[in-house]
């Protein structure tokens, strides 16, 4: 069984008031098949504190003005790194970016499919680290393909290409 098409309109909902307060990522799990309690996970992170609530606020009006109830909310402290939206079968993070890095829901969700919201965030491309990774200097500013050659490699010798030799 997979979660409920009214579930994952409510996590577009959500998800749509976090982009438009400038969520720098968001991503919805289904979680359904794996926990009876929860249809959905909507993992949504920011990078500062006013950023989260902006977040944790506009979700809560979002999922208001749509007539669901928010049973539980933890994590709104002073100092936010981790907020728990509990909407029933919606439950929603909020986290830091950092956070979110650390504690890598989508990695411990892996197996549980993704939710197309059909969101795209602003600036959503990927970061520089992962254009090297992937192999690709496009777009890269200042690398070229000799200038990424010289990276170490992993058992710690440089490349000849661009390592500082004496010729």
């Amino acid at each position: 069984m997979t979660a409920s098409e009214e579930i994952k309109e409510y996590a577009r909902l959500a998800a749509e008031a976090a982009a438009d307060v400038k969520a720098t990522s968001i991503v919805a799990i289904d979680v359904s098949e794996r926990l009876i309690l929860t249809e959905v996970f909507l993992v949504i992170s920011g990078s500062s504190d006013p950023q989260l609530r902006a977040i944790v606020n506009g979700v809560e009006k979002a999922m208001h003005d749509a007539g669901v109830k928010r049973q539980r909310r933890e994590g709104l402290e002073p100092e936010i790194h981790w907020v728990l939206l509990d909407f029933g079968d919606l439950i929603v993070h909020v986290q830091r970016d950092e956070d979110r890095e650390f504690y890598a829901l989508e990695k411990l969700w892996g197996d549980c499919p993704v939710i197309d919201l059909g969101i795209t965030l602003e600036g959503d491309e990927p970061s520089t680290l992962d254009r090297l990774l992937a192999g690709s200097t496009a777009g890269v500013s200042g690398a070229t393909d000799s200038s990424v050659a010289g990276l170490s490699s992993v058992d710690g010798s440089a490349d000849s290409a661009g390592a500082g030799s004496d010729e």
